[in-house]
């Protein structure tokens, strides 16, 4: 008994298997019987089991093993047990709008009732975000925000859904980030749609649960993409919440632990918070108990490694009927593993894309978010799929003159992550310069490496403004997205535009290697304890 919620505690979990060959399983939680028959349901406590999901953040490969996990969920046999499944946002991401379609297919193909809008979703422009909506058998869900009605969007972001299974009704109320115009880079969306503050969107919550109430719907999930810090306020400054299926800082909560993700509303009522971490690594499973009045008793929360589960040829050919047949381009030979922190660390699997992206365009250096990197190449063959699921954005890319006090201060304010929640929004990885910066993220020294390999420091301290660098980089970094540039629409310091990203570059470059390729750790970005 964790005060007042007694926990599923048996170890009859939704299992994973980690034998080669071998087929995962999934049982049912054991815990009292619940006739399946809808008479008293108002004396009956009711049980539920929910596959929840956020922050794939377009991962194809991961999309088809989560396809086998809720394959092996809808035939659990869970006798009287509702079932649901809900994601959380930012399964949609970057600009192409044929990834674009995969993502959104992948929530149809999956089953899931409803999404939260997340930043991401918005990295698509309202036209083709437009076309995703009318093609989605979700609703997209944001209580908190409001659309222009000159926008191709208006009509389709929903506050809430009911959801209604063998007679019990749930609603389900979506949240989208308050910080959405600093996430999403200039374009249409942030112009079409605007999100409330945390603030506002607290009390707009409140509002639509009650209206929710109001209709004799007493089991409430809300799908939020604010992060963990706000969800626990939004748990503790309302009243009428049940569940709170979180996003957006990536964290990986995991069990039922009374204080870490058992929260209490302002009326007393136990509140269960989940997130399942990032890229589809994970999906959640979360079984409840409900009693007669709407009220958690018991609950057990399972999180799933996605990759316990095989790609089928099915859903393979399913999202290769869209993105079209991948093609090898090189072939790894060994590696290192990649970093536990994406954000604050050197990536050999970045440095290899930032590397394309200098070599292509010829400049003299490149930079690249480390946000921007999502996978990593492991041994054996890279294809075409690979690369897009290393770097999945699909922002445009761009070649720009760069004074050193620019590239100090851009580097500077990817430092700012090592001291933030989640370490968003990740330092620079850089080609053509190295730097070293401290745990805090300090910048300690800063060095430009030429064509022919000769170093000329940087004063850090004091850095010049008359001499330009060109510098390849994505329109993402360029304008303004992260506040590593200053926010412009069209930056004067742009030369040159291409129609492409840098995964195209990554792919021309990888096939120029001498094959098969080493990767390597070169420390070109060198973190350092700090001296306080």
């Amino acid at each position: 008994m964790i005060n007042g919620i007694t926990p599923y505690n048996t170890p009859k979990k939704f299992q994973q298997y980690s034998k080669p060959n071998s087929r995962p399983a999934a049982e049912p939680p054991a815990s009292d019987s619940v006739p399946s028959s809808n008479n008293n349901l108002n004396l009956q406590p009711v049980k539920t089991s929910i596959l929840y999901m956020n922050d794939i953040h377009g991962k194809m490969t991961n999309m088809e093993r989560i396809c086998s996990v809720t394959k092996a969920f809808d035939s659990m046999n869970l006798p009287g047990t509702d079932k649901l499944k809900l994601a959380s946002g930012d399964v949609i991401l970057g600009a192409n709008f044929i990834s674009n379609q995969v993502a959104n297919n992948f929530l149809n193909w999956v089953g899931v009732s409803a999404n939260a809008l997340g930043n991401h979703e918005l990295d698509v422009v309202p036209k083709n975000l437009a076309v995703l909506m009318d093609k989605a058998n979700y609703k997209l869900l944001a209580v908190n925000a409001t659309v222009a009605p000159s926008s191709p969007m208006y009509g389709k972001i929903g506050k809430s859904l009911i959801k209604e299974i063998d007679g019990n009704k749930y609603g389900i109320i979506g949240v989208a980030p308050s910080d959405m115009a600093e996430r999403v880079k200039l374009n249409d969306s942030v112009k079409d749609i605007k999100i409330d503050d945390f603030n506002t969107t607290v009390k707009k919550v409140q509002d639509e649960v009650n209206n929710l109430k109001s209709q004799g719907i007493n089991k409430i999930i809300v799908l939020s993409h604010s992060g963990l810090k706000h969800d626990k306020r939004l748990a503790a400054e309302t009243e009428g919440i049940d569940v709170i299926l979180g996003a957006h800082t990536h964290d990986l909560v995991q069990d039922v632990k009374s204080g870490e993700n058992l929260l209490y509303s302002k009326s007393g009522e136990p509140v269960i918070i989940t997130q399942a971490g990032k890229d589809g690594e994970n999906i959640g499973i979360l079984n409840l108990e409900f009693s007669k009045d709407g009220v958690i008793t018991k609950a057990q929360n399972n999180l799933i490694k996605t990759r316990a589960f095989n790609r089928t040829l099915s859903s393979r050919a399913a999202v290769e009927s869209i993105i079209g047949k991948p093609e090898v381009v090189g072939t790894v030979a060994s590696t290192v593993d990649p970093p536990k922190e994406r954000l604050i660390e050197n990536n050999p699997d970045a440095n290899i894309v930032v590397d394309a992206m200098r070599a292509e365009l010829g400049t003299d250096i490149a930079v690249l978010n480390a946000g921007n990197i999502r996978g990593h190449f492991g041994v054996g063959n890279i294809d075409s799929r690979l690369v897009n699921d290393v770097t999945p954005f699909e922002d445009k890319i761009l070649i720009g003159k760069l004074s050193e006090k620019e590239l100090v201060d851009a580097i500077k304010v990817g430092g700012q992550s090592f001291t933030r929640t989640g370490h968003k929004p990740g330092i620079i990885i850089p080609s053509g310069l190295k730097y070293t910066m401290t745990d805090k993220g300090e910048l300690v020294s800063l060095t430009f490496i030429d064509k022919s390999g000769a170093e000329h420091p940087i004063d850090v301290n004091n850095p010049g403004t008359e001499r330009k660098y060109t510098v390849a980089m994505d329109d993402f970094f360029a304008t303004g997205g992260d506040n590593y540039m200053p926010t412009n629409e069209n930056p004067d310091f742009i030369i040159k535009k291409f129609d492409f990203d840098k995964n195209k570059l990554t792919c021309s470059y990888i096939k120029k290697l001498p094959q098969p390729m080493n990767i390597i750790n070169d420390e070109r970005v060198k973190i350092i304890p700090s001296s306080n």
